[in-house]
């Protein structure tokens, strides 16, 4: 949470993600769970990893396929990030935190991008789990360190998971509360966790190895608080820590010569620049004239206008800046107007639906973003889990007992999904206008003499689209006017970022409609209740809308019991439908490859994986192309 990327522009990139969503490593932190029969006589399980269906792509010692294990190690990647930022700590809802400022922390468990639900032995040589996960038992590496050389035992794993269980992110002491009995230091190198009976275990092992781990020493020693914002780090193992900041500006990483992890195959050919920086911009106009500059040199184009109309400079003529659309395999990131459903006037779906109705994405695509962009129109679009189409028997199955028990519609058994209204070329659509309007009368907001829509109090239908993003402007301004046209008091309040986080941030919640995303793993499980659950609502800043739902409730449940992939895929079909059907959001757009931009100094491997760009983890810095650049005039 806090950070500010490349804000500014149409797409939400990792980092505004991340500020809105909560860290990247919660989210990895916070992965699904399911329930397994538990047996009398139960396989221990030894092993290097644990996945959520099915074997492990890789074995022990490897190095993932998409890496060049032989990347060399040096120079720097500069990226643009927006705003400003007052805080180095990403766990706490107080403050705006730094870019990258995650970078710092490693977890027992990692990832690789190319694989789904398969986490891997970091910090960790095995794991051992029962048959149906009710406990995990990490041993650890003897040679971790933290980044001042002092050794990471199991206490610190236990620190790390008491300190998140009382203090920081809501979401992670609901989480951690409910699931986990138990978590013990068995020995300096092995930890136990233990999780609560009669709950889905099937992911929380990896769960508790996607837990970021903190010095209990350093945490004491300098009276640190997890809840308060900080420009000074917490300490942390991992490949990077801070090298200088100018406050709000500037914010530099450098690569940490001692550390631990350096020589393990999980590592070769990551990590390879010397430093990561990150430079402030108060807006993307003057970002984009940055980067021409050399002001920094790797950009993630989220802008349809400047992509298609602005990469036209020398550079780019002369080779020395590279463009270049790269594929990405990830769904698509749920990226919506979203209300704010703790609001009165917003609790009629009619409302909603009304609202929705009159956003002309194919106008605005044509229009405006030179039709590289596709409607969202399912949380988990461009993947194999979206809803499609009438329900197949499976998923009627699963939804019949939400319809007797009077939470669905019975159309929701036979219907396609709800699904994004679509507009005509004129930025007014007239027929969606007459069917909105019809929508809103029915839900007893009727237009007035002066042509403004009243309840029966006689207030206005006012809506306010908070937004820190001035490029957003040239879309919201058009679907004011739409509203407008509607009879609906429909305006647009411009904030920095600083009164973005707080107005969106519980307890606060002082929103009408702001841009966000609507989450969804791609094996979804626990994360469902963090980000549409009902316990949520009022405390999560994943669920930002405020969300109640009984169906995603008992849905989210289902998901989390899925013993099989082709069960898990039923039911998150199911519980898709059901989301729709909530009308909490005004899909926007997606699209399919990452757009960038960077100086010709940079390399990457040939084929990249399907799930990240990789950009600071994998991708390399080419010294005699620097040197060259350098030489020319084209680079600072």
């Amino acid at each position: 949470m806090g950070n500010r990327s490349a804000a500014g522009t149409e797409m939400l990139n990792p980092v505004q993600l991340m500020r809105r969503g909560g860290s990247m490593l919660l989210v990895l932190a916070l992965a699904a769970y399911a329930t397994h029969a538990r047996a009398e006589d139960q396989k221990i399980i030894t092993s290097h990893g644990i996945s959520t269906f099915g074997d492990l792509k890789y074995g022990p010692d490897f190095t993932p396929d998409y890496v060049n294990p032989n990347a060399p190690k040096g120079g720097e990647i500069a990226e643009w990030a927006f705003g400003t930022f007052d805080s180095m700590n990403p766990y706490s809802v107080k403050g705006t935190s730094a870019a990258g400022s995650t970078v710092m922390y490693e977890t027992i468990l990692t990832g690789t991008a190319d694989e789904i639900g398969a986490t891997y032995c970091l910090m960790c040589t095995t794991m051992n789990y029962p048959e149906d996960r009710s406990w995990v038992i990490f041993h650890l590496r003897d040679d971790v360190k933290f980044s001042d050389g002092t050794p990471l035992t199991a206490d610190d794993v236990v620190f790390s998971f008491e300190l998140f269980r009382t203090k920081g992110l809501s979401d992670f002491r609901t989480i951690f509360n409910q699931q986990v009995d138990a978590a013990v230091a068995v020995d300096p190198h092995t930890v136990k966790f233990t999780f609560k009976p009669g709950i889905p275990h099937r992911d929380l092992p990896a769960s508790m190895g996607g837990l970021p781990i903190f010095s209990k020493a350093d945490y004491d020693t300098n009276k640190r608080d997890l809840e308060e914002s900080s420009l000074v780090p917490f300490l942390g193992s991992g490949p990077y820590v801070l090298d200088h900041m100018s406050t709000g500006q500037t914010i530099v990483y450098k690569r940490n010569p001692d550390y631990w992890g350096e020589k393990l195959p999980i590592n070769k050919g990551q990590n390879n620049f010397d430093t990561l920086r990150f430079e402030y911009f108060a807006d993307s106009t003057a970002a984009f004239e940055g980067f021409k500059g050399g002001a920094y040199t790797f950009r993630n184009e989220n802008s349809s206008k400047t992509w298609a109309t602005g990469y036209d400079f020398p550079a780019i003529a002369a080779g020395t800046v590279i463009k270049a659309e790269l594929p990405n395999g990830a769904k698509a990131n749920g990226q919506a107007f979203i209300f704010n459903l703790r609001r009165d006037k917003f609790k009629d779906p009619r409302v909603r639906e009304a609202i929705g109705m009159m956003f002309n994405f194919e106008w605005s695509n044509q229009t405006l973003f030179y039709g590289l962009y596709t409607r969202i129109n399912s949380i988990w679009e461009n993947s194999y889990l979206a809803a499609t189409g009438a329900p197949s028997p499976e998923e009627v199955s699963i939804l019949k007992p939400l319809v007797d028990a009077g939470l669905e519609s019975a159309t929701i058994l036979t219907d396609p999904p709800i699904a994004a209204s679509v507009s005509g070329d004129k930025q007014l659509d007239r027929k969606n206008l007459r069917s909105a309007s019809a929508l809103l009368d029915a839900a007893g907001w009727t237009v007035g003499d002066d042509g403004m829509r009243r309840n029966a109090k006689g207030e206005t239908l006012r809506v306010e689209f908070l937004n820190d993003n001035p490029s957003f402007d040239r879309v919201i301004n058009p679907y004011i006017e739409n509203l407008k046209a509607l009879g609906v008091d429909a305006l647009m309040t411009e904030v920095d970022g600083s009164q973005f986080d707080n107005r969106t941030r519980p307890p606060s919640f002082d929103f009408d409609m702001i841009t966000g995303n609507a989450r969804g793993g791609m094996e979804p499980g626990d994360e469902i209740k963090q980000f549409f659950g009902s316990a949520t609502a009022d405390n999560s800043s994943f669920n930002v809308m405020g969300l109640k739902s009984a169906a995603v409730d008992k849905l989210a449940d289902v998901v989390m019991a899925a013993k099989t992939k082709d069960e898990l895929t039923v039911a998150t079909k199911a519980l898709d439908r059901v989301l729709l059907a909530e009308r909490f959001w005004v899909p926007q757009w997606y699209k399919n490859t990452y757009t960038v931009a960077y100086y010709a100094m940079f390399e990457h491997p040939d084929k990249l994986p399907p799930y990240a760009l990789g950009e600071t983890s994998f991708w390399w810095y080419n010294a005699d192309k620097a040197a060259a650049l350098k030489a020319s005039g084209a680079l600072r």
